[in-house]
């Protein structure tokens, strides 16, 4: 599954340099799949048709940072647990049910973003 960052964030941008895959964006700013990863170009997604990897995409949140669930791989091949949750002041990052990944296919994300 992917991490969700709800609305008892106070926007103290902690979680963002902590994501190994450049996953965490502050609220109404554009997010590309290409930021932080090896992806350029035309990629294939796990939940979207190819898409380009440079093209902005429009901001998940405006008021609060973010996470893109495409991008987040729970910290999995990197740390033992979410950066974005361990380092949270008021526990705001947690588990979003809309998307339940295996430990494979989290792997296999990071896998595509980073080798």
């Amino acid at each position: 599954m992917a991490i969700i960052i709800t609305d008892e964030c106070i926007n103290c941008g902690a979680c963002e340099p902590e994501c190994p895959n450049n996953a965490i964006y502050e609220g109404a700013a554009e997010w590309r799949f290409s930021d932080g990863t090896k992806l350029k170009g035309q990629v294939n997604p796990l939940y979207h048709t190819p898409v380009d990897a440079d093209n902005a995409n429009a901001p998940v949140a405006m008021d609060t940072y973010y996470i893109v669930a495409d991008k987040c791989t729970e910290c999995i091949g990197f740390h033992g647990e979410p950066q974005c949750a361990a380092v949270c002041p008021v526990d705001c990052c947690v588990d979003d049910a809309a998307y339940r990944e295996s430990k494979e296919v989290l792997l296999g994300k990071k896998d595509m973003m980073h080798t």
